[in-house]
């Protein structure tokens, strides 16, 4: 199931290696984003820009109302170009595409996330939404999560799916509109790769109320995660079976079916 360097060197020597963009939302310096860019090395000239600090849960969150820094860093053996970036992973692919890498890039690979970005979450992870911010410019991408918010979390035990994962994109291209969900289920027992559905799916959440020595409550978000869906082919089932899941995610939010449902109250 591992690609290696060989196979992809010998198979695409002949094209000018692609330009990857590398991002999250745990900040430039967790070790999801460190193993993501190294596995990068093998596909293409890698980019990395990041938050300078964690931002999950920002959604697709841009910064509009105040100023945006970025600078320059050298992280690990310091052979990839890399930028701390003080605003949202969304800032971060736009700012990377427009104004740091030197060209469009061909790929965007988002993560690794610590925690998992299945279900309803992908709406409010900025691992995802940074992919989608490159989909929505063209660019294929992908968001790869961990069941594991651990940081000593176990990454390697998985990079060769990931790396089958990210060739298969840039040998086939993705589909207009169309980024992948990538989830990985905790643990060294990967089974392999399923390709299925988002699972239907909630939060019931709550506020840990407090007060601070001055006297001001002051709120925690909390909560308990549901999974609402019994049917088959769901990420969450094939998580939960050992299995990573990949779901090809939109962002057309549009709920086509029931255009005719509208239309029928007179609008």
């Amino acid at each position: 199931m591992v690609i290696t360097n060989i196979t992809f060197i010998s198979r695409f020597e002949s094209m000018k290696k692609p330009i990857i963009l590398v991002t999250n939302d745990d900040g430039i310096t967790a070790p999801g984003i460190r193993h993501l860019a190294k596995l990068a090395q093998s596909f293409g000239d890698v980019y990395v820009v990041a938050p300078d600090k964690p931002q999950s849960g920002m959604g697709h969150a841009v910064t509009i109302n105040t100023t945006l820094f970025c600078e320059e860093v050298k992280i690990d053996d310091g052979c990839i170009k890399e930028w701390s970036c003080s605003g949202t992973p969304a800032d971060c692919v736009k700012i990377g595409i427009n104004e740091l890498l030197p060209q469009k890039p061909d790929l965007v690979l988002s993560g690794i996330n610590h925690g998992a970005n299945s279900a309803i979450n992908v709406l409010y992870s900025g691992t995802m939404s940074a992919a989608i911010e490159a989909g929505i410019e063209g660019i294929p991408s992908i968001g790869f999560s961990l069941l594991d918010f651990s940081y000593g979390a176990d990454f390697k035990s998985s990079l060769g799916y990931l790396s089958k994962i990210i060739s298969a994109v840039l040998e086939n291209g993705m589909p207009p509109e169309v980024v992948l969900n990538v989830n990985i289920p905790k643990g060294d027992g990967v089974k392999g790769i399923k390709i299925c559905r988002q699972a239907k799916s909630n939060w019931k959440e709550s506020f840990v109320k407090r007060e601070s020595p001055m006297g001001k409550p002051y709120y925690w978000l909390t909560g308990e995660f549901l999974n609402l869906d019994t049917g088959p082919n769901t990420d969450i089932e094939a998580l939960e079976e050992g299995y990573i899941s990949v779901v090809p995610t939109g962002f057309d939010l549009t709920h086509h079916q029931h255009l005719g449902t509208l239309k029928g109250w007179g609008l």
